[in-house]
């Protein structure tokens, strides 16, 4: 199957999944400039190098970074400083691939083979118990690292959508069993009749 091109402007955005761009995720990134409705640079973890590339690709002049989505700087992994993590499980939902292991109220760790560096885990915790280390220069620049990553969203992604719609659905079989008529109480009913006998009785 021929790539789109979509598809080939996704191959060369980093996979961090961090939204800087305005976008969530990379590839709605990628189709918005596919139909040229977003310029080449609002990714700062592609940073200059990764607007020459998107430029080269489209025949379009390369543009400096635009600052409103941030700014260039070496990419990094999230670390849980785990004595101080309280196990709020935040930081799990933040995060678009995988990569943090936990559950309630138990210590939280970021896998860091499978982090990208988004940093939207930062934000998320309560108790600023995430602090950044420098991710190895191999692993920045290693294609087969954001594909990895790539497979990771979209699977993460899936089974968000696939829980949404288990809720929605459970919502809507509720709401059709508050407006169904009350089923009648056996016990009542016989009430009824006697009741209504014995009126009948003379």
């Amino acid at each position: 199957m021929t790539p789109t091109l979509a598809d080939r402007i996704d191959a060369l955005l980093p996979q961090t999944q961090c939204e800087q761009c305005g976008f969530h995720g990379c590839r709605p990134y990628a189709e918005a400039i596919a139909a040229s409705e977003a310029p080449i640079n609002r990714c700062p973890p592609g940073g200059a190098l990764g607007i020459e590339r998107l430029a080269a690709l489209l025949g379009q002049p390369v543009l400096p970074l635009d600052p409103v989505h941030g700014e260039e700087k070496p990419r990094t992994l999230a670390r849980v400083v785990e004595a101080e993590c309280i196990g709020c499980t935040k930081c799990i939902q933040a995060c678009p691939v995988d990569a943090i292991l936990g559950a309630a109220k138990v210590m939280h760790t970021v896998v860091s083979d499978l982090c990208t560096g988004c940093e939207l885990c930062v934000p998320a915790c309560p108790v600023d118990c995430i602090t950044l280390d420098p991710m190895p220069l191999a692993q920045a620049g290693d294609r087969a690292y954001a594909d990895a990553a790539r497979l990771r969203f979209q699977r993460r992604e899936g089974r968000l959508g696939r829980e949404r719609d288990a809720r929605e659905q459970q919502l809507a079989a509720s709401k059709r069993d508050v407006g169904a008529p009350a089923a009648r109480n056996a016990v009542l009913d016989a009430l009824a009749r006697a009741k209504a006998k014995k009126k009948d009785t003379p």
